[in-house]
């Protein structure tokens, strides 16, 4: 089986619609998909249609903003029940906030010298949660930077850059014990992703396991495999399953569909733990 466990429609950040994903996902011969857009759940139904008579598994989820000391973090959440209050409150909170902190990004980067507007970066969301990438691709139009991974730098959109605007996000170790009362099961997504910024120590790393996280993700694009080898280590430590994911966001991003899976027998540990969802077979 091949299984990915990290991917974005347009609902946030990617750029195929959730059916579009569904449709990429056969074609790169996964046999189950997880549909993890940020901070929503918003794709899961065109995506749970999509899925129907493909032989294609898809494992509704979301990624889920974070911060600890300082530090930005993603979890992500499997399996969860959508309509579950504490946690589906928490999602529309650090959604709201994503569009306060959208726009003040932008006034940054045109403060900054750079020839954007709000209305091109909501034309690239489209029905989309306006992020960094959207931004980013806008700097692209505009020509003030090559391409969205130039965006970002300490120039403009990277933590603590010169563009960079806080937004609202959830404590680590709230989100693990929402995600569990919501029946799902959480996994701290590229946990030593060290160019996109800080990352969080080991023991906090720690304290989530404690928390009741499930799951580091290991096999990433942002990992090497010195970085790999020691997220191995800490996960043994911690009793906590390793996952593999591309974390694809369609043509965002250089990764393929598929270009890093989860072991089969890991994605069974991890649906056997759920109760909040199910995942959908086409």
């Amino acid at each position: 089986m091949r299984i990915d466990l990290h991917a974005h429609s347009n609902a946030s950040d990617g750029t195929d619609s959730p059916a579009e994903l569904i449709a990429a996902a056969v074609t790169a011969g996964l046999d189950v998909v997880a549909l993890t857009d940020h901070d929503t759940v918003a794709g899961h139904a065109e995506a749970a249609d999509a899925v129907r008579g493909t032989g294609l598994t898809l494992v509704p989820g979301a990624e889920l903003s974070c911060q600890v000391d300082g530090i930005s973090m993603h979890l992500l959440a499997y399996l969860f029940d959508p309509v579950e209050p504490a946690f589906a409150a928490e999602r529309e909170l650090v959604r709201t906030d994503r569009f306060r902190r959208g726009r003040a990004v932008v006034e940054r980067c045109r403060e900054l010298g750079a020839p954007i507007s709000w209305e091109q970066v909501q034309r690239i969301a489209g029905n989309g949660s306006v992020g960094r990438p959207h931004i980013a691709s806008a700097l692209v139009e505009a020509g003030t930077v090559a391409s969205v991974s130039d965006a970002f730098t300490q120039e403009w959109l990277a933590n603590g850059g010169r563009a960079d605007v806080r937004k609202h996000e959830t404590d680590p170790v709230t989100a693990v014990r929402l995600v569990r009362a919501a029946g799902g099961v959480p996994v701290f997504a590229h946990p030593g992703a060290v160019k996109r910024g800080r990352t969080v120590s080991e023991q906090v790393i720690a304290d989530l396991a404690a928390a009741g996280l499930a799951a580091l993700e290991v096999d990433h694009l942002d990992h090497d495999e010195e970085t790999r080898e020691r997220l191995r280590s800490l996960a043994a430590e911690l009793g906590l399953l390793t996952t593999g994911s591309s974390d694809y966001h369609g043509t965002r991003k250089t990764v393929r569909l598929g270009e890093y899976t989860t072991d089969p027998e890991v994605y069974e540990a991890l649906i056997a733990q759920a109760t909040g969802a199910r995942p959908i077979t086409g």
